[in-house]
């Protein structure tokens, strides 16, 4: 389940460094910024590639107008910013990207409120169920470095991807090593980290790390749950769904976003259409309320979705 070679890294980190990487392979990958380069990372880019980096300064609305005009030109834009300043442009994500079918790539770094100490004001809470609400659009989190790494060579090079705009949610703290090396990212599949019975524990991003943290507790008090990773939100394993809901008496899931709209929403989504009956869904993350500032790890501990809390949890309900 994990590479003990590998060391933790943000996802944002691991986004630029293979940005630059790709940008070597697929010379149509151009880069568009906010004036956050350094926070992005996506200056990797352009110090390798600076006549493929624009920076637009901050008026978030021109840059996503701007990445619709390269993927209509024939380009593979990534747009890069804080998750809830440029989800916080919806009319133009909506108009000029989404209706357009416009294949632009929206980063959206710091997400959640894993950010710790900026506060609410830069945690982006709402950005997954923003463009989960968009026809066209593709919505991917991932959980480690390597995950982060195999998305964006799919989001730059894939034909079928391409067509598509899609959202990309990425942390500014570090996580631990999900997957070994020999993982292959398969995308709108579930990937199932461990086999267990009776509950299923869901995360998706940096609630994969408290997941992986709540399996061990757990196996140390006897219960040994199927742990699953979400890297792809949209198009959602609704089957994948469904045959854990087949297997399994409980179903929890786990995000750094709020719950109406993520992860537990489309799980919740994916169980009403396949009418399942004797499965309870417990979903965790941030309930109808601000963020604020603190150091991630205590927000996780307040918010109730750290290791400890998601074991407390399934311990209650599972009785």
């Amino acid at each position: 389940m994990s590479n003990p070679q590998a060391k933790p890294k943000s996802t944002r980190q691991a986004f630029g460094e293979m940005l630059a990487e790709v940008g070597g392979k697929h010379s149509k990958v151009v880069v568009c910024e906010a004036d956050l380069s350094k926070s992005t990372k996506s200056e990797l880019f352009g110090k390798k590639f600076p006549e493929r980096f624009f920076q637009i300064g901050i008026a978030e609305a021109n840059m996503i107008g701007t990445g619709a005009g390269l993927a209509l030109s024939g380009f593979v834009p990534f747009i890069c910013s804080f998750g809830c300043f440029v989800t916080g442009r919806y009319d133009q994500v909506r108009m000029s990207v989404a209706y357009a079918r416009a294949g632009v790539r929206i980063v959206g770094t710091h997400a959640g409120i894993g950010i710790g100490d900026d506060g609410h004001s830069q945690m982006g809470l709402e950005d997954i169920s923003l463009m989960r609400e968009l026809p066209t659009m593709l919505v991917f989190q991932p959980c480690d470095e390597i995950e982060t790494r195999q998305l964006i060579e799919y989001l730059a090079s894939d034909a079928e991807a391409i067509k598509h705009p899609a959202y990309l949610r990425l942390t500014r703290q570090n996580l631990a090593p999900v997957h070994g090396a020999d993982y292959k990212f398969k995308p709108g599949k579930l990937d199932v980290l461990k086999r267990g019975a009776k509950v299923a524990l869901m995360g998706s991003g940096a609630g994969v790390q408290e997941c992986v943290g709540a399996y061990d507790l757990l196996k140390a008090k006897g219960l040994e749950v199927t742990l699953v990773n979400v890297p792809t939100l949209k198009p959602f394993d609704a089957e994948g769904v469904l045959a854990l809901a087949r297997d399994h008496k409980f179903i929890f899931t786990v995000e750094d976003h709020y719950t109406t709209g993520g992860l537990g929403s489309a799980v919740a989504e994916a169980m009403a259409d396949g009418a399942t009956s004797g499965v309870k869904l417990v979903r965790m993350g941030v309930q109808d309320i601000f963020g604020e500032s603190g150091e991630g790890p205590e927000l996780y501990e307040k918010f109730g979705f750290s290791a400890g809390k998601i074991a407390e949890k399934i311990l209650r309900t599972v009785g």
